[in-house]
């Protein structure tokens, strides 16, 4: 069940957030809205692969 769930928001992340590694973002030059939605879209992928 959880990992169901995982998965589908991984389908979101992808389809409604933005990708930072296609648009070669610097992480040292990220706001700070940047770094979390990249530290979100990773926990959210992790999960959905565990």
């Amino acid at each position: 069940m959880k990992r169901q769930v995982f998965k589908i928001l991984a389908k979101f992340n992808k389809a409604i957030l933005p990708s930072y590694s296609k648009k070669h973002l610097d992480l040292a030059k990220a706001s700070k809205l940047q770094l979390a939605i990249i530290g979100w879209r990773y926990f959210i992928t992790k999960n959905a692969l565990d």
